[in-house]
């Protein structure tokens, strides 16, 4: 059987989606609970900045409904390092503060690294080191945002492969796209959209983009994946994602 594709945005609080994808009558302490409802995934990305209580993470699990997943982004303070090595504190802090209240919520967790973050093999694999496989008895599902050219290296894929680590599908116009499956599910971050485009990306990008992460659903073997508009023509990244939706609810799922 097919697995599933969940298509969404970063984030869930932003000014110039309020009398575009949020009703202008909506308040914004339910902005989340409708982008739920419209989504089937939202990447946290504030967790990058800056840390969040238990109780916090809990109630966002609470206002989503079941079979919504979030992906939340790793503190910056674990990746912006020039030995990756040296985070072990930091990324247990980050992995302790309270992750595991999203309960079956809780889907990959993004590993993002700067732009000027070159591949060292060495240091690569001590950070991979750092990031378990579980946490209080949830598995984890890692995912490595790189952003320099010299990742191109199977060294990287295979470490990423070792780990069953997923490296990120980065559609982008400066960034590496690197298309290896290193793990049992894709994630994918669509940036190069733009406001003027309705839905973000043209239909035909939709539609290309649509069927590629179906396939990836259904292959041999199945992956889960996780795509999302985000970044170029934010304002858009709504009506994106949810043409998307329509578009894999078009498609004939396989048995």
């Amino acid at each position: 059987m097919a697995a599933k594709v969940r298509v969404g945005i970063g984030g869930w609080t932003f000014a110039p989606w309020r009398g575009n994808f949020y009703p202008q009558s909506l308040r914004q302490k339910d902005e989340l609970s409708y982008a739920a409802g419209h989504l089937t995934a939202i990447e946290i990305n504030g967790t990058y900045y800056s840390g969040f209580s238990p109780a916090t993470f809990a109630k966002w699990a609470a206002e989503t409904p079941d079979g919504f997943v979030f992906s939340v982004k790793a503190s910056r303070f674990c990746t912006n390092r020039r030995v990756l090595a040296d985070g072990a504190d930091s990324v247990n802090r980050f992995l302790t503060q309270g992750l595991v209240e999203l309960g079956d919520r809780l889907g990959p967790i993004l590993w993002q690294f700067m732009p000027t973050k070159a591949f060292d093999r060495d240091d690569m694999a001590r950070f991979l080191d750092l990031l378990p496989p579980d946490l209080s008895g949830r598995r984890l599902r890692h995912v490595l945002e790189v952003r320099h050219d010299s990742f191109h290296d199977s060294r990287f894929i295979d470490l990423a492969r070792e780990r069953s680590v997923a490296v990120c599908l980065a559609d982008h116009a400066t960034y590496p796209m690197i298309e290896a499956l290193t793990a049992d599910f894709v994630y994918a971050r669509l940036m190069q959209g733009k406001e003027s485009n309705p839905t973000c990306y043209p239909p035909e990008d939709i539609a290309a983009w649509t069927r590629r992460f179906a396939d990836l659903a259904a292959g041999d073997p199945p992956r889960e994946v996780f795509a999302f508009f985000i970044t170029g023509g934010k304002p858009r990244a709504p009506a994106g994602a949810m043409a998307m939706i329509e578009a894999l609810g078009a498609i004939p799922r396989l048995p």
